[in-house]
Parts: C-alpha cells; sequence; structure tokens
C-alpha cells in the first residue's frame, strides 16, 4: 500500500476525468447492483414501484395509445420494461450490463413476455423512424458529457417515428447542499465493493461553474493498486434544457417536476422531467 498513490489519487480531479474502473462492467460489483436494482424497498439504482408507475403515467398521458413502439434506453433489468409490455406496448429495452441484461431476458421467458433486450452502449444506437416513445429514466442523462448529450440527441431524433416524443428526466438544481454529500470512508471484510478486505474512502466534489457533481470512490486493497470509481452527474435549469434541445432540433412539450413523491434530495421536486419532440 503506498500512501503516496493513494494521496495523488483522491485528490480533486480535472472535470470530467474518468476513474480507472467502471462499477457496471466490474463481474463482482454489477451482480451487487442488480440486487439493488430489484430491492422494491429503495430508490437506489432503479426507484421504488410506486415512483416507477408515477413516471410511466405521467408519460404515457401524453403519449396515449396503445400498441406504442417504444425503446428504454439504460433499462436495466427491465422494470419499466415490464410495466410498459404489461400496458400493451411493443419494447426495446437496451443496457450495457450484460447481468442486468441477462437477468431482463431470464425474467422475459419465465413470464412470456415477447421483449427485446439488447446488451448495447445506448451512445451507439443505430435507429431510424422506428419508435413512437423514447425514454430514458432516473437521470442518465446527466450522466453523461456533453458532447455524449448532443450524440444522444441526434441518435433519438433520427430514431423516432415522425410525431414521435422523448421523455427523460434531470437533476435541477433545488437542495444542491444535500446532493453534494460528506465525505466518508467504509471498511469490511466483505462488502459492496469487493469480496476481499478493502478500505473505500468516498467523497463529493462540486464543479459550479461546470454544474457539474462528482462522486468519487477509491477502493484500496493490499498488495494493489487503488482502483477509482467516479460518477459525474450534471445538473440544469429548465432553461438550460429548453435551450439545449431546442439546439438540438427539440422542443418541450410537456414538464414538470411534480412526477415523484417526496423523499429527499433524489426525489420530489428535486428531480424534473420532460417530454420533448
Amino acid at each position: 500500500m503506498n500512501i503516496n498513490n493513494i494521496i495523488t489519487t483522491s485528490n480533486r480531479p480535472k472535470v470530467h476525468e474518468k476513474g480507472t474502473d467502471q462499477m457496471w462492467t466490474d463481474p463482482y460489483i454489477s451482480k451487487n447492483l442488480l440486487e439493488i436494482h430489484l430491492n422494491p424497498e429503495i430508490n437506489l439504482a432503479s426507484r421504488k414501484p410506486d415512483s416507477i408507475q408515477a413516471t410511466l403515467n405521467w408519460i404515457l398521458d401524453y403519449s396515449s395509445g396503445s400498441g406504442l413502439d417504444v425503446l428504454d434506453l439504460g433499462c436495466g433489468p427491465g422494470l419499466y420494461v415490464e410495466e410498459l409490455h404489461i400496458r400493451g406496448h411493443k419494447i426495446t429495452g437496451i443496457d450495457f450490463s450484460e447481468n442486468s441484461i441477462r437477468y431482463a431476458k431470464e425474467q422475459a421467458k419465465i413470464k412470456e413476455f415477447d421483449i427485446d433486450y439488447i446488451c448495447q452502449n445506448y451512445l451507439e444506437i443505430e435507429y431510424e423512424n422506428q419508435f413512437d416513445l423514447v425514454i430514458l429514466i432516473y437521470t442518465d442523462f446527466c450522466i453523461l458529457l456533453p458532447a455524449e448529450q448532443e450524440l444522444l440527441l441526434s441518435k433519438i431524433k433520427k430514431a423516432l417515428k415522425p410525431g414521435g416524443v422523448f421523455a427523460f428526466d434531470f437533476n435541477n438544481e433545488r437542495n444542491l447542499d444535500q446532493k453534494i454529500g460528506v465525505k466518508n470512508w467504509e471498511t469490511a471484510q466483505q462488502g459492496f465493493w469487493s469480496p476481499e478486505p478493502y478500505l473505500c474512502l468516498s467523497e463529493p466534489f462540486h464543479y459550479p461553474e461546470k454544474q457539474v457533481l462528482l462522486f468519487q470512490h477509491i477502493l484500496i486493497q493490499e498488495n494493489t493498486m487503488p482502483k477509482t470509481f467516479r460518477f459525474w452527474t450534471h445538473y440544469f435549469t429548465m432553461n438550460d434544457i429548453e435551450k439545449m434541445l431546442h439546439d438540438n432540433g427539440f422542443k418541450i412539450l410537456k414538464s414538470s417536476d411534480k412526477v415523484l413523491p417526496e423523499g429527499g434530495c433524489w426525489l420530489g421536486d428535486n428531480i424534473s422531467f420532460v417530454i420533448t419532440g
């Protein structure tokens, strides 16, 4: 264990600087993430069932009709996808977590649901005039780099049928002090980050000039280099989103910050939703 390496690694990084590892593709961590996705009692990885229902009710109140062709980007283990299927829509779900897609496919087979699941980075989609509705939920839009946001918007614009719409949610500027959080550390013989003993140093950083938050986790174990997991998430005003959408050929058709139930800084009116086309 080299203390100088730890000090260097834990310094405040440059905006959007990548970590050394990703939890979504780590075999051990991604299994733990799947368990969190599937826990209906917590709003981590996925939101609770009441929030999922409220979200879909709000979206489908605008995108009415049955038999819609829907694309769910970042679908995880298929919680929104299955509900949309039950409501009578034709669904394609995309996620780059192999564990999540494997689970989703298994569930679809067991339940005899006709759902198309694809393990892929959704920034690489190539559809044209295929979907009535595209959704990107759980503030996934906020974790993308600015260039990736514009890339995704262009791909979604191409994927939508004439009259089709794109629905997503984003972190707004409310309660930033709570969203930033505090520095902490964790030790465990076995835990979320590893099956072996570890120390995890977690620290948030705020870059107000870029309207971005960083949640950094440094995993330290004996006889290995520290692993750094960095989770960048942007926050926006509604004016920010409106301008970005306008610049990429979209206009806001419906918006609200009253979709989710209250329950902390990542729920209620701290999260805004838009439908755009």
